[in-house]
């Protein structure tokens, strides 16, 4: 590999070859890293268009304890949430304490005994697996409660089957899930125009049915959401990509109104729904992180195109290609090797500025089959719109990177990463 010096280098110290890569991949990629400023200035014009019809002001900050009667600031976040999100209402609740919880709320809301949820993208992330009831159909799970479950297998090149949706979609069907993000699968993540043909799709050949979007690590990636592009319902994290690095807990469900309030029944009580949810102080960051959150975003995509570039330079196998058009900010890099997959995640801890001293282990979390390593020195515990990587272990061996407030951060974690790599 012939590497030529090129832009600048911290402090005054004699780059190595690494940094001479670095530096030659920040001048390669920058065509890509302007496309990405270019959607995330649409996408602060949209929030700052929400924030301004929402009539957001500074006492809508003070919150609410107890039964959350009444909360002036967590309406106008949900009504903001929803016109960001082309949809006709919103929950943006603390309560719900993850993705996962937030989509199981959907379903749950959404699916009765003798119903039908179709998956079209194969087997779906690790942790729905016990929600659907996928490995062990226990009472609690939608398969022990009466729920039919089927899914689809993809195309060879990792595409969602059309003709296949068309021909599963019956009567019975009620809800058709979709998950943006890749989860531990090699294969693309979702794009919104794919959503939209699913969701034509599905309206023309099943109109009683509900195309319910898993969008976590997806939004802003694109200047539309799932929502506005005819889902009709979407759910996520705040300690994801829309709570800006800033939302201390959280998640989301916006879509149609008569399916937001039959989930938020789910969430709360019948009769209680969206009424209830104290913010406890927490409005502010919730405000806050919403508006930051499309500029670090960019910055994630931005650390996730150099990391791309750099391990493909490296002669690793990648997905997506630096240039590919994305739709989360997760960064797949296939590392072949149990040992690999550790060094990189151990690498990208000990560039964390939160117990960078932890040495990360494979061990079993809740949700998942497999042994799972995870590197998260973040200030917010599990916030993966701060720079994680994880990886189930098991083959391909591939390592899952993502978020990164700041694509310096992540120039330096995949330096410090690939050093290791190459001790291995």
């Amino acid at each position: 590999m012939a590497l030529a010096s090129q832009g600048p280098f911290p402090g005054d110290k004699v780059p190595d070859r690494l940094e001479i890569l670095a530096a030659e991949v920040e001048d390669e990629v920058q065509p890509v890293y302007r496309r990405i400023e270019r959607i995330a200035l649409a996408n602060h014009e949209r929030v700052l268009a929400a924030l301004h019809a929402a009539g957001v002001r500074e006492f809508h900050f003070q919150g609410s304890t107890g039964y959350g009667y009444g909360d002036a600031g967590r309406e106008a976040l949900e009504k903001a949430w929803a016109l960001i999100f082309g949809a006709e209402e919103a929950l943006v609740r603390i309560q719900l304490v993850s993705g996962t919880h937030a989509l199981a709320v959907c379903l749950f809301g959404l699916l009765s005994p003798g119903d039908e949820l179709l998956a079209p993208q194969g087997e779906p992330y690790d942790t729905i697996h016990p929600v659907i009831g996928l490995k062990e159909a226990s009472p609690r799970s939608l398969i022990g409660m009466g729920v039919r479950y089927r899914q689809l297998e993809l195309t060879a090149d990792g595409r969602i089957d059309y003709g296949a949706l068309r021909d599963a979609l019956s009567a019975r069907t009620r809800v058709v899930f979709l998950q943006r993000s890749r989860g531990y699968c090699l294969r693309p993540a979702l794009r919104v125009h794919e959503i939209e043909a699913v969701s034509t799709l599905v309206r023309c050949y099943c109109p009683q049915a509900v195309v319910l979007v898993d969008n976590c690590y997806g939004e802003f990636v694109e200047t539309t959401e799932p929502t506005a592009a005819g889902a009709d319902l979407v759910c996520g994290s705040l300690i994801k990509n829309p709570g800006g690095g800033l939302a201390p807990a959280g998640g989301y469900i916006t879509g149609r109104r008569e399916l937001v309030e039959a989930v938020a029944e789910r969430l709360t009580a019948p009769g209680l729904g969206a009424a209830v949810g104290p913010t406890l102080g927490l409005t502010r960051l919730l405000f806050q992180g919403l508006y930051l959150a499309p500029h670090f975003v960019a910055e994630a995509l931005k650390g996730a195109v150099f990391a791309a570039r750099f391990f493909e330079r490296l002669g690793f196998e990648v997905m997506p290609r630096y240039d590919a058009p994305r739709g989360d900010i997760v960064q797949a890099v296939r590392l072949g090797s149990p040992e690999r997959v550790l060094a990189f995640c151990r690498a990208i801890q000990q560039s964390s500025p939160v117990d960078a001293n932890v040495v990360p282990e494979p061990t079993s979390f809740p949700g998942y089959a497999d042994g799972i390593v995870m590197a998260a020195g973040t200030f917010i515990q599990g916030a993966s719109l701060e720079l994680t990587a994880d990886a189930p272990m098991r083959e391909p061996y591939a390592v899952f990177l993502q978020g990164g407030l700041s694509k310096e951060y992540v120039r330096l974690g995949v330096l410090t990463a690939a050093r290791k790599l190459l001790e291995n």
